[in-house]
């Protein structure tokens, strides 16, 4: 069992990280099997939260309102990571998030992880569903806020140490770490709420600015409103 390691959840807008955005990150540096750091912090969206996800994880736009964005946060995020080894509960969809947001910063996000989704869906074929909730209820693991960055990535952690407890010994090829792999799609076009947005921001702010609406891409959009906002233009 890892005795070191980066257990990490998103929560996010949606499911693609071409489209969707972070909305929060949580985290638990694991030193010699004890949580020795935290990474908790909101991620401000450049689009409303949907009442959907709101809804599912509790987060209003109300909350991420005075958070940073996501070009801020994500190199602290990476600079927390290091080099450990990465866990999470399909733990290659927060890691997508994470690789698209640093690829848009120039950063670089090549790491290794363990998937604790993965290992269940070998030792426990036979449980109906796979999910963290599911498992965490199965192996009497609380999980004081489910849906809420932190709080999921404690439970994970949890649940690899069980799992580990339970499997390794028999499975150990299911134990070890593997390269987390993501290819960035092509850039995705703004999207129209985002346009909107930021042609009212550019209008109120008496900003100029040379920009075409028709072929401005997301990861653009989302950099001028983050710059308008925060006043660097």
């Amino acid at each position: 069992m890892l005795k070191s390691y980066i257990a990490f959840d998103l929560e996010t807008t949606g499911l693609n990280p071409e489209q969707n955005e972070i909305i929060e990150i949580g985290a638990l540096k694991v030193r010699h099997g004890k949580v020795q750091e935290r990474f908790m912090e909101f991620v401000r969206p450049t689009e409303n939260i949907s009442p959907v996800v709101s809804e599912l994880t509790g987060i209003t736009n109300e909350m991420v309102a005075g958070a940073r964005s996501s070009r801020n946060v994500i190199p602290d995020f990476l600079d927390f990571c290091g080099d450990d080894i990465l866990i999470g509960h399909n733990v290659i969809f927060d890691y997508s998030f994470v690789k698209v947001g640093a690829m848009a910063e120039g950063l670089d996000f090549e790491r290794f992880g363990i998937d604790t989704l993965r290992i269940a869906r070998k030792v426990h074929k036979d449980m109906e569903s796979k999910s963290l909730g599911c498992l965490c209820d199965y192996y009497c693991i609380e999980n004081r806020a489910a849906h809420r960055a932190y709080h999921d990535a404690l439970a994970t952690a949890k649940l690899y140490q069980t799992l580990a407890h339970y499997f390794e010994e028999k499975e150990p090829k299911l134990f070890q770490p593997v390269t987390l792999s993501y290819k960035q799609k092509k850039a995705m076009p703004a999207t129209p709420k985002q346009i909107g947005f930021l042609k009212k921001l550019i209008l109120n702010n008496g900003v100029q600015l040379e920009w075409d609406p028709d072929t401005i891409t997301k990861s653009e959009a989302s950099k001028m409103i983050d710059d308008i906002i925060n006043k660097r233009i």
